[in-house]
């Protein structure tokens, strides 16, 4: 019984792949009546194929010695993009030569073909007609150099893991599982192999991948940004499956004609998370600087590199800071907290840290330092003293005593001097160097009543556990009033020996009123379970965000009139971050979801001085991803995405409007015969348990 349900499964995915091949064949080979233009709605249909030679979908074609493939169609066409655009599957060692004759295209063939495969040339949307550049979308040329075309027909969803949001026109890359070694602590197949079937996903991120065998394929995505059809690590966005998948054990999907976009596209079966995976880089000190008399910096190939120790043979190890500059700390800047006139140009010492050896392993080692300064002027520099040495000549010249002209204070730092202070994150001070004082007991803040009564308000200096010359200035703030934050001169020095002048800024606070309060009751899956939660705009711009939250209320203030959506992140090793995965250590990035409510929306509006509420249970947005589920989503966001352009087209003048629906008519009259294929192939949908890894 098995068996001959398989079969069934077999034939009928058999069956459906050659009525998708015989639908694309008639919807690019539909009749169109040519005329003369009449000054009428401008055109708007893509070009259409009149002929094919060798037919398309022919069988027994030769390795090599490649007869020339012509496509005719009924108007003069364009190659756009061809580069990016056109691709074959499987990849071939030289790339065909596509160029334009007369009103076709002609393809030469130019590799050896392995015997017994089915071959597809995908044009994408690189064949254009030549007078409005409309597009034929996803255009294919099949042929086998075997006895058969192989019909088999899957579908996906590509998505940004983090963004949690579709990734266009990424390659799935199909091998065949038993050709592939399956070693699960280190996968090299992206890096060893090359794919036997390859297609891409369109706009949307949803891919119907073709001409598949009925076999187990280990399944990839790769965004390719250089277009040069091979992953690499820390540019493009990868994804992978973590099981094989045969596409005659697939459950059956629905396939129709999205006469908006203008292309093909499906429930999908597969689902792909994709991410940036970091590029492995060996680690060694690459360059060193001294830039300015008190910093030398430390540039390292890898990020975060071990350093267990830092020697000078002229400055104390306690008065070196070493700071980070970059996320990855891959660059460190050393700050020397001596006076200027005990610094020696060039500061000799030794680092002793961690280096990748010729096997890539890590090994202590110790490495000189030489940091080296002087003193360049500018010709700026050098015109001001050329110009104060003149006055001064020409004051003694006269017999006038001669006053050198007081030097503006090299002591440099960034806080706004007005404007309105969020309460929750206080003012923000940012230094050129590190500090050696910081006489917060100097500082004064004043609060003038609306009655002009003035009151002293405590106030204090926190610095940034994370960026080492980053303040924040706190206090109790409150609505109302004017403040005067007063820091007198000389209560803040450098490592560099400089101090301030008086700085007076002036402040008032934001006015909860003017802004909406976001409240969220969160049930978590446990007790232990950590989530990351952001307050995002509606264009996805991150505005606010919360860590380590757990089980309970939360509440975002001072919120923004407008539209806000909320991403969670479930935080598996609760550091407070999300992490991406690794496709080597086939490693799954945590997972990141956007909120929806039951009626499936995702975007929510607030007013100023609302109070709007909202509860997220975990356990439904982080529930296994089914293929009906994530349907249901995707038709979902497709609504969202339909209301709101039809809401921007009902604001936009009389004229336009009618243009555009004149567009959506065309584009109905052409493909409308397209329109009900999704019924056609819409078999029953079984569950597909876990057939999608988190």
């Amino acid at each position: 019984m098995i068996t001959m349900d398989i079969r069934k499964r077999h034939i009928v995915r058999t069956l459906r792949a050659a009525v998708l091949l015989l639908f694309v064949s008639a919807f690019l080979s539909r009749c169109a009546s040519m005329m003369t233009p009449t000054g009428g709605p401008r055109d708007s249909l893509p070009p259409v194929i009149v002929n094919m030679t060798p037919d398309n979908f022919s069988t027994n074609r030769p390795l090599v010695n490649h007869e020339k493939i012509y496509i005719e169609f009924d108007e003069f066409v364009q190659l756009k993009d061809q580069q990016k655009e056109f691709f074959t599957s499987p990849q071939m060692k030289k790339k065909p030569l596509v160029s334009l004759r007369g009103r076709g295209v002609v393809i030469q063939l130019r590799d050896t073909l392995e015997a017994n495969t089915t071959y597809s040339l995908n044009f994408g949307s690189a064949i254009r007609d030549n007078n409005e550049g409309n597009p034929l979308y996803s255009m294919r040329y099949v042929f086998s150099t075997g006895p058969e075309i192989d019909s088999m027909v899957m579908s996906g969803y590509t998505a940004d893991s983090y963004k949690a949001d579709s990734v266009s026109k990424s390659f799935i890359w199909f091998f065949p599982a038993d050709s592939v070694e399956n070693v699960a602590e280190y996968d090299s197949t992206i890096f060893k192999y090359k794919p036997a079937v390859i297609a891409r996903a369109e706009n949307n991120g949803i891919f119907i991948a073709q001409n598949l065998k009925p076999i187990p394929y280990r399944v990839y995505a790769v965004q390719d940004k250089n277009d040069n059809q091979m992953y690499e690590p820390g540019s493009d966005q990868v994804g992978f499956l973590e099981k094989s998948y045969n596409p005659a054990e697939m459950p059956d999907f629905a396939m129709w004609y999205d006469s908006i976009r203008q292309y093909v596209t499906a429930e999908p079966q597969l689902y792909l998370r994709m991410f940036t995976d970091k590029a492995f880089r060996r680690q060694v000190l690459s360059q060193t600087e001294r830039p300015l008399q008190h910093k030398a910096m430390l540039y390292f190939a890898a990020a975060r590199p071990k350093i267990t120790r830092l020697r000078f043979d002229s400055i104390p190890a306690d008065r070196v800071i070493v700071d980070p500059q970059t996320v990855g700390r891959d660059t460190i800047a050393l700050w020397f907290n001596v006076p200027s006139s005990s610094l020696p140009d060039t500061i000799k010492g030794e680092i002793t840290y961690f280096k990748h050896d010729t096997v890539n392993q890590l090994q202590e080692v110790t490495e000189p330092l030489k940091l080296a300064w002087r003193l360049i002027e500018t010709k700026e520099q050098e015109r001001e003293r050329e110009k104060l040495e003149r006055d001064r000549r020409k004051a003694e010249a006269a017999g006038e005593e001669w006053v050198e002209p007081k030097k503006e204070n090299p002591f440099a730092y960034k806080l706004p001097l007005s404007g309105e202070v969020n309460p929750e994150n206080h003012l923000t001070m940012d230094f050129d160097y590190p500090l050696t004082k910081l006489d917060s007991a100097a500082m004064l803040l004043t609060l003038t009543h609306p009655d002009n009564s003035i009151e002293d308000i405590p106030v204090y200096l926190v610095r940034d556990t994370a960026q080492l010359r980053r303040y924040y200035i706190r206090a109790p703030w409150k609505t109302g009033g004017q403040y005067t934050l007063t820091i007198p001169e000389g209560a803040i020095t450098d490592v560099a020996g400089f101090s301030n002048d008086s700085i007076i800024g002036k402040y008032t606070v934001l006015d909860p009123e003017k802004f909406a309060t976001v409240k969220i009751h969160v049930t978590g899956k446990d007790d232990s379970s950590k989530y990351i939660l952001q307050l995002l705009d509606g264009n996805n711009a991150l505005k606010q965000e919360k860590r380590d939250v757990t089980t309970g209320d939360w509440q975002f203030n001072f919120v923004p009139a407008g539209e806000i959506k909320f991403r969670v992140i479930e935080d598996k090793n609760g550091n407070g971050k999300w992490d991406t995965g690794n496709v080597v250590e086939r490693r799954q990035p945590e997972r990141a979801e956007i909120y929806a409510n039951d009626e499936g929306e995702d975007t929510f509006a607030t007013k100023a001085n609302w109070e709007v509420e909202f509860s997220i249970d975990m356990n439904t947005l982080f529930a296994p991803v089914t293929m009906e589920s994530l349907s249901r989503t995707l038709e979902e966001r497709e609504a969202q995405r339909l209301r709101r352009e039809a809401e921007k087209r009902a604001k936009e003048p009389k004229t336009n409007r009618n243009s555009h629906d004149q567009n959506n008519q065309n584009n109905a009259n052409g493909f409308g015969s397209f329109g009900g294929f999704g019924g056609g192939m819409n078999n029953s949908m079984n569950s597909t348990g876990g057939m999608f890894n988190r």
